[in-house]
């Protein structure tokens, strides 16, 4: 399996990061795609990313830590991109559900990030909160985009759209919560080619964790719930998502020996 959405460097991972990793190779999750928060991440991340084989980074300026954003940043993740080659842009979008937010400023991270990553022609990994809308109208607008909506919130509808343009659904533990209806209904039946696995690690764990400390090893919870809906078997499934993110994020088919 891939972990398509996993902040493995984040601080709750400080005491054991190692055997974080080591417990999501034993539930069969050998790739994690980590995508970045602010700048001043960066360098850990790429150094968390470049201590195990597996684990590929994402860089870009998320809508929920405005405070920590500086315009100059924007000319600094271009040379970040450029130079250390990530698997996609990201975690960047729009945030709506926060207090207050700043639309506006939000929007030129946004639309700056969708342009970096059309242009080094890399997926795009896109956090929508209470703003699928206003997020589709901005890949529409930039154009030539593909990425995905981790985390997904929205409608049908909504989705259908998103595939249209060449953006994948990221699913995770929401997934697993009976009263996730629309979700459910959504992923039961939708295109298996524009499904993503994810955990979101280590916030949003599955019911059955609630409350605690997501990590990437819960993503076989997540994997079951949607065979289970989808009925068909967790291998099946884990196959299909596993080559889609290839697809997506030009991963390597499986781990290099050695």
């Amino acid at each position: 399996m891939v972990d398509t959405h996993c902040h493995l460097d984040a601080p709750e991972f400080d005491p054991d990061r190692t055997a974080v990793i080591e417990r999501a190779l034993a539930a069969g999750v050998t790739r994690q795609v980590v995508p970045a928060t602010i700048a001043a991440g960066w360098p850990g991340l790429r150094d968390v990313c470049a201590s195990r084989e597996g684990l590929h980074p994402a860089y870009g300026l998320h809508p929920m830590f405005l405070d920590a954003h500086r315009r100059e940043h924007m000319a600094q993740l271009e040379q970040w991109i450029e130079r250390e080659k990530p698997a996609a842009v990201g975690e960047c979008g729009l945030d709506f559900y926060i207090p207050d937010p700043d639309r506006d400023e939000q929007a030129w991270y946004f639309d700056a990030q969708l342009k970096l990553a059309r242009d080094f022609d890399l997926p795009v990994i896109v956090h929508a909160r209470r703003a699928v809308d206003q997020v589709i109208a901005a890949i529409r607008r930039i154009g030539n985009l593909r990425g995905v909506v981790h985390s997904f919130p929205g409608s049908q509808q909504q989705a259908e759209i998103l595939w249209e343009h060449g953006f994948m659904l990221g699913i995770g533990g929401p997934v697993t919560y009976e009263r996730a209806r629309r979700l459910r209904r959504i992923v039961a039946t939708m295109p298996l080619e524009w499904l993503l696995l994810e955990t979101d690690a280590p916030d949003q764990p599955d019911a059955a964790h609630r409350g605690k400390r997501n990590e990437p090893a819960r993503l076989t919870h997540v994997l079951d719930t949607i065979a289970g809906l989808r009925e068909i078997a967790p291998q099946e499934l884990a196959a299909a998502t596993s080559a889609n993110a290839e697809r997506l994020f030009g991963l390597p088919s499986s781990l290099q020996s050695g």
